[in-house]
């Protein structure tokens, strides 16, 4: 896919930003640990940049869906959409794809 046809494309800019403000708060954690600051207070900070993580990927994994089930609809296969949509939602939880569809996977 060529990067004009990317999905994300229009919120380019917005992924930039929320990256950028991630990689902020990733220094700011790892001063935190160097000053020896209070082991909640850098929790917290954790999970808001896990929160900020997977704001970014749902806004990615949003964009290729509804791309994806677009062309794939489009053809007339919606197992193939099925099957991809699943591949996205595994990859953004750190899940190996799985192979094909058989009729025992229901």
């Amino acid at each position: 896919m060529s990067s004009q046809q990317r999905a994300y494309a229009r919120d380019r800019a917005q992924v930039l930003r929320r990256l950028a403000r991630m990689e902020g708060q990733v220094r700011g954690i790892g001063r935190m640990i160097e000053r020896e600051e209070d082991c909640l207070d850098i929790l917290q900070q954790t999970a808001a940049l896990r929160a900020a993580l997977d704001s970014v990927t749902m806004l990615l994994m949003e964009e290729h869906v509804s791309g994806c089930l677009r062309t794939l609809t489009a053809t007339g296969d919606t197992e193939a959409a099925t099957d991809e949509v699943m591949d996205v939602v595994r990859r953004s939880m750190g899940r190996p794809a799985r192979g094909t569809r058989s009729s025992a996977d229901g």
